[in-house]
Parts: C-alpha cells; structure tokens; sequence
C-alpha cells in the first residue's frame, strides 16, 4: 500500500497520477479510490490492478457520469494483492460489506422483498419473514429476497405445522407450555423441553427447503422412516410420514414443472430503463421452480453486464457452497464471468458453468425470466409515478419553490410532562427510508 498527504486531487495532478499508476502491480487485488478527507469512495477488484485502475484516468475512456463524478474526487489509490483471481473476488466483497462506500452501492434496497431469516445465532433459533438484512450477526442467515410475499408466508405457515418448531417469539406463560405444545406444534422451546441441538436439527431440516434442497431433504426422511419402521418405534416413523406428506404438499402446491428433471440451475435476466432496473433471478432444482429472487438496481451507473455481475457475486457471497446449483444462465456474458466461475467453484467444491443457453429449451427459460422482470419494471415506474405525484400535490399545497426530496417527521410523547418520548420518521423522494427511522 501506499499513501500521500496532499490534498489535490489525482486529474489535477497527473505526475503524481502517473507515479501512483506505476507503482501499482500487474497482478490480480483489490483497489481503494480514497478523497481528500481519507474516505473510500470506490473498492475495486481485478485480475490486472494497473490495467484497471488506469482505465478510469484514460480520456478516452467512456465513463457513467456516476463514475466520472467519483473520479473527480480520487485523491489517493491504495491495494493490496492478492494471489488469485477468486481471492480477490471474495475480499472484493467482504470489503465493501465492511466500509459500504457510496459509489459502490449498486444494488438498491428498497424493502420491497421479504427474506426468510433464522437466527442462529441464538440458542434456540427463530426463522420468520423480514424486509431488513440485517449484517450485525453473521452467524444469521437470510434466504431470498423472495419476489412472491403471500406464496412465501404460506409456505412458512406449512412448514410450521409440518415441522414442530417454535411458534411465538415470545412464551405465553412463565412456567408452562401453551396450547402448541399439547397439540405437537412446537417442542415446547419456551421451557427447554427440547435440548438446543435438537432442536438445531430440526430447523437445519428446514433450512434445506430454502436451500431448494427438498429433493435431498426427502430422501433423507424416507431412510429415518425406514429405520425408524425396522426398529419397531411406529410413532416415529409415523411422525417423519406426516413431514413426508407436508413436504410433497409443498412440492404440488409451490413449483412449478421445468423440461429437464436432473440438473439444478439459476437463470438470471433484468429489465430497464432510464431509471430503473429489476433484476430476477429463479431458482430451478431438478427440473422444477422453488424460488423467484428480486433485486432492483440504478440502472445509470454500471452496463448490464456489469449488474448481473455484482448481483450474483453478492447473492452467492451470502449462501453456502451446496445452494450454488451447477449452471447459471446468463442473458449475456459477463465481463468478469470467468473470475466468477473460478470463485463459485472453489465456494461449491464442484464446477459451475456459466452459460449464454443457445438450446430452446434454456432460452424459453430464460425468456420466461426476462418476461417477468419486465413485468416487475413496469409495477415499479407505476409506484414511482404515483409518488412523483404525491411529491408534486405536497409542493402545490406547501407552496414549495421544488419537489422535496427528504421529508423528517417527529412526534414527542409525555405523561403530564414527564417520561417523554420522541420518534421520527423520514421518506426521501416520496419513500419510506426506514434505515433512517429514529
């Protein structure tokens, strides 16, 4: 690494530029751009840093203006090398998690899509529905973001009576079970009559339908049930029969059947426009559909390629090695695709081949994918329209010289002047920004 203390920026200053482009490797890292306050505006990787970061200087080069306005800033380059390609796709990405720089927030997160959490971080974990990710605990895991919120919260409600899993966050009654408990609802979590590791045993069972590993997860109840059958204990067999049964109800009444029966897959497209770009992602595990994933990005700062990239590098960064599926079908090639490759391998074990599908039926997948993220670009510019609107009437009626574009409210609570309380909610550019409710 290095570091310099003046405060010009670098395109002000090209001999300093030309030193700092330099000293920097041919050889694959990550980068730093950094302003003249010290603060990471930009974290990079690539298989050649010099080639990379030098391109952003070149005038020749065509830029966004989102990047050419970061550029503007750079003051100082930093990077640290790394020995492999992949390697530096990883530490790309747990960087960027750590120090969350402003022009590297490519992905918007609007709290539109839920995500399936459980909580493995606490002794008896919870698993719920939540629309905030939260990164403060990484022993917690996330599934999603799903697109389809009434088809998720039914499959949780399945599952929980599938399953006898803690149904309250909170006991009902201090010294005994509730009614869950009599009826096999849930283990009775409430006063530890289950042991912490059995009933992690459990919820890792379920786990694995999030995973789209229901296929493995069957085959493994329909051993214990034989075993379980063999060894004279009826009433478990007769147990892991009924999650069998709710399992395959599950199957009828959640997926969807694709050609091809054997492979395990992920089909990925977007749509965009000026403004706005909604990116699908489904799910498919031999041969039928059990998820459909959402993300949104602004579709101004990076080129279609560019997006799906960052999209797949940051959702397989947050699932394990046996979620990846050994194909994913691109709409286009990426332009790190085989970086991504080499990463997703070394994560699964197992290769993972990238693919543009030239068969029809891949492409009819695909197709099917495209479709539906127009579908989703279009809901999404009718919900914006309607809240240019509503920013639009506020102005008329508040007699604003432009449209507001952060809106703060607060309310201040007491008893009799006493015990005040206060809360304050924001909305920018018409939208809730919930990370910003105190």
């Amino acid at each position: 690494m290095f570091g310099n203390n003046l405060n010009s920026t670098l395109i002000q200053d090209l001999d300093r530029l030309e030193n700092r482009l330099r000293e920097i490797p041919l050889e694959p890292g990550v980068y730093f751009l950094r302003d003249q306050n010290g603060e990471i505006l930009y974290i990079g990787k690539s298989k050649k840093l010099r080639s990379r970061v030098r391109s952003y200087f070149r005038p020749s080069q065509p830029l966004s203006p989102r990047i050419a306005l970061m550029v503007r800033q750079v003051t100082e380059i930093e990077f640290i090398v790394t020995d492999t390609e992949a390697e530096s796709l990883a530490l790309e990405a747990n960087l960027i998690k750590q120090h969350q720089p402003h022009f590297n927030t490519l992905l918007k997160d609007d709290k539109k899509y839920p995500y399936i959490c459980i909580t493995w971080s606490e002794t008896y974990p919870r698993i719920f529905i939540t629309r905030k990710r939260s990164i403060n605990n990484q022993k917690d895991r996330y599934y999603g973001p799903y697109v389809d919120t009434r088809l998720l919260r039914h499959t949780l409600h399945l599952i929980k009576r599938t399953f006898p899993l803690r149904q309250r966050p909170q006991p009902l009654f201090k010294d005994r079970p509730c009614l869950n408990y009599d009826i096999g609802r849930c283990p009775g979590v409430c006063q530890k009559l289950i042991s912490p590791q059995d009933y992690r045993e459990t919820l890792q069972k379920v786990a694995m339908i999030f995973q789209g590993r229901t296929g493995e997860l069957l085959e493994k109840l329909a051993t214990k049930m034989l075993e379980a059958s063999e060894n004279l204990d009826f009433e478990q067999a007769a147990t892991i029969r009924d999650q069998i049964r709710g399992l395959q109800a599950l199957n009828t009444d959640q997926k969807v059947s694709l050609p091809d029966d054997t492979v395990s897959r992920d089909a990925i497209a977007l749509a965009k426009d000026e403004q706005h770009c909604c990116i699908q992602l489904f799910q498919v595990r031999s041969g039928r559909l059990v998820g459909r994933l959402g993300f949104f990005a602004d579709s101004q700062s990076a080129n279609e390629g560019e997006i799906l990239q960052k999209v797949l590098e940051e959702h397989y960064l947050s699932v394990e090695g046996v979620e990846i599926p050994s194909e994913i079908l691109l709409p286009c090639e990426l332009p790190e695709g085989e970086v991504l490759a080499g990463w997703l391998r070394e994560k699964k074990g197992r290769k993972v081949e990238l693919t543009v599908p030239q068969r029809q039926s891949k492409a009819d997948l695909l197709a099917m994918v495209e479709k539906n993220a127009l579908y989703e670009l279009e809901k999404t510019k009718r919900s914006a329209d309607r809240d240019l609107q509503s920013l639009q009437d506020l102005a008329v009626i508040l007699d604003l010289p432009a449209l507001p574009h952060r809106i703060e409210g607060y309310d201040i609570s007491h008893i009799q002047g006493s015990n005040a309380v206060a809360s304050g909610v924001v909305f920018i550019d018409g939208v809730a920004a919930n990370q910003h409710y105190r």
